[in-house]
């Protein structure tokens, strides 16, 4: 299996929450539009919380997600999180069991 993947957790600074979902539909709307390699891009508020949010994404390979940094979109969504975002953790994930998406479409 040669996807990759990546989750990841911001932390929002206090009040950010609204603008940063604003940001998100933004970018999300690029990705659907101009990654075909995206085979996910999930992003979720945390429940019980108002400044957490979990981003999990799988590409079809690494190069897809090398493409995926490179979009205009993307590169906006990376020069404006810092204006919401306090803490960033990222783990980089290599599937290797369960059920994934095979970037065919349907």
């Amino acid at each position: 299996m040669n996807q990759f993947g990546l989750f990841v957790r911001f932390t929002l600074r206090d009040g950010a929450g609204e603008a940063f979902d604003a940001l998100m539909e933004e970018t999300t709307a690029g990705i659907r539009a101009h990654e075909p390699g995206t085979l996910v891009y999930a992003c979720h508020k945390v429940e019980g919380t108002r400044d957490e949010r979990i981003f999990f994404e799988i590409y079809a390979d690494h190069d897809a997600f090398e493409e995926h940094e490179r979009q205009p979109h993307t590169r906006h969504f990376l020069a404006e999180r810092a204006k919401y975002v306090a803490k960033t953790e990222v783990d980089r994930l290599q599937p290797y069991a369960g059920k994934y998406p095979s970037g065919v479409e349907k």
